[in-house]
């Protein structure tokens, strides 16, 4: 048996009221949003170190001179003769602060920290090494060998 069924129409889906809730909603959410700043725009001010206003008379390079004794003197001043220990022999703490200070000095001038080092002939090997290492600890790169005046 067959029966009548009436024919169905495409329904029709009015899309205007939901365009408007959707705009709404967005109006909704954009006003009542903070914004969060992001850390870059943040006006935050690091200590660092402060430019010199007028030019500081550095010496170009400081001369490092070791004598057969062991010695060991930064432009005419003995550094670390009472070392106790082999350990403090071996470290050079007096010097290394020196030279620390010797190259932030040189930083804050915008100069390059350079030493000389000007060994005696019948110095060990070992002190020369010693104070290489003092100057690697201070952060001194520009090293470089002279000879000893007489």
């Amino acid at each position: 048996m067959k029966l009548d069924m009436p024919e169905m129409e495409n329904p029709d889906l009015n899309v205007s009221s939901l365009i408007d809730m959707v705009f709404l909603l967005l109006v909704y959410f954009i006003s009542t949003c903070t914004l969060v700043r992001s850390e870059g725009d943040l006006g935050i001010k690091l200590p660092g170190m402060l430019a010199q206003a007028e030019a500081v008379d550095m010496p170009d390079e400081q001369i490092i001179e070791i004598q057969e004794s062991g010695a060991v003197f930064l432009n005419g001043r003995e550094f670390d003769r009472a070392a106790r220990t082999e350990k403090e022999q071996h470290e050079l703490p007096e010097l290394a602060g020196c030279l620390a200070k010797y190259r932030l000095a040189c930083s804050a001038a915008k100069n390059e920290a350079m030493v000389t080092i000007s060994a005696a002939d019948e110095v060990k090997h070992q002190r020369v090494i010693d104070v290489m290492n003092t100057c690697a600890m201070a952060g001194i790169k520009n090293v470089t060998f002279g000879a000893v005046s007489e």
